[in-house]
């Protein structure tokens, strides 16, 4: 049984969690930011949820250990969870949703957005899940210098080849893959899945229909990838190839100057609903304190 601790830890000094919206150019798009109360923030961690989620994912409700909001805040660190093209307000724009292209632009002009109207401290670091990895990496490979700094990328859920036939599930969401999204039921918190029900939404047509060609795409973007990069597979990851030869070849395919792989026990793909959520959140500002340690050590200061 899970060791319950997190409600002794003391209440952390975050503002208030709120909802704010950000200029995605065509497109408004809802997110939810936390900010440290009495300093401005060292960086921005930009959460970017899955594929039929929401980005309330990143702040979970069913207990206080989940939230990677309050967690980064309390660490002074920006935390925006952002609800990706074809979810909450952008579903009015673009209701079918958004290549991974479009989305990394989409995502692009809504950081600047962000970036124009709060401070960002040294830059952005990005926190993908599983659809949103893919964004995650996306994003990082549409980027140029002028685009402000990016300190790095930390995915979970996300591979480079499917360990199913995807294309014979008949729809990435229902009843066929509730298994593969959640492994077993005791690596959540009691009310997990009735507290999800405000989080768990349709995927949209068009990301759905690209996300099958996800092998085909990701070398491309992996190319061109030029921060470092943490990947994440939780014990019941059942999406994803994740032995040691698969990844191997992944990593290949990196132009990273670094690449990070770790696993994480007592965790189904979705990780930061589970009780293994701050353990992963915790591993990932970690890997943010790395690239910032990194990036003071630089002579260029990049």
């Amino acid at each position: 049984m899970p060791v319950e601790c997190a409600d002794s830890l003391p209440a952390p000094a975050v503002e208030n969690v709120r909802e704010v919206v950000l200029d995605g150019g065509h497109s408004p798009l809802s997110a939810l930011l936390a900010l440290p109360r009495d300093a401005p923030p060292r960086a921005v961690v930009v959460a970017l949820h899955g594929g039929g989620m929401r980005a309330a994912y990143f702040h979970g409700a069913a207990h206080p250990s989940l939230s990677l909001l309050k967690l980064g805040a309390s660490l002074g660190f920006a935390v925006l969870a952002v609800d990706r093209p074809g979810y909450g307000l952008s579903t009015t724009a673009v209701p079918r949703g958004e290549s991974l292209v479009e989305q990394a632009r989409t995502l692009s002009t809504a950081l600047e957005d962000f970036a124009a109207r709060q401070a960002t401290g040294a830059g952005l670091f990005l926190v993908g899940h599983s659809y949103g990895g893919k964004a995650a990496l996306a994003v990082a490979a549409h980027r140029g210098e002028a685009d402000g700094p990016l300190l790095g990328l930390d995915v979970s859920g996300v591979g480079h080849r499917y360990a199913i036939d995807v294309n014979g599930l008949g729809g990435f969401h229902g009843r066929r893959t509730t298994r593969l999204h959640w492994g077993p039921l005791r690596l959540y918190p009691p009310n997990t899945f009735r507290l999800a029900e405000g989080l768990v939404t349709t995927m949209p047509e068009r990301e759905e229909t690209e996300a099958s060609l996800w092998p085909e795409l990701f070398p491309g973007v992996a190319g061109r990838v030029r921060v470092p990069v943490r990947f994440t597979y939780a014990e019941y990851e059942r999406w994803w190839l994740h032995d040691e030869a698969t990844l191997e070849e992944m990593t290949g395919l990196l132009t990273a100057p670094r690449v990070v792989v770790d696993r994480l026990p007592r965790a189904g793909h979705n990780i930061s609903l589970g009780w293994a959520a701050r353990a992963y959140h915790l591993r990932a500002l970690a890997f943010l304190e790395e690239c910032l340690s990194g990036r003071e050590q630089s002579p260029r200061g990049a």
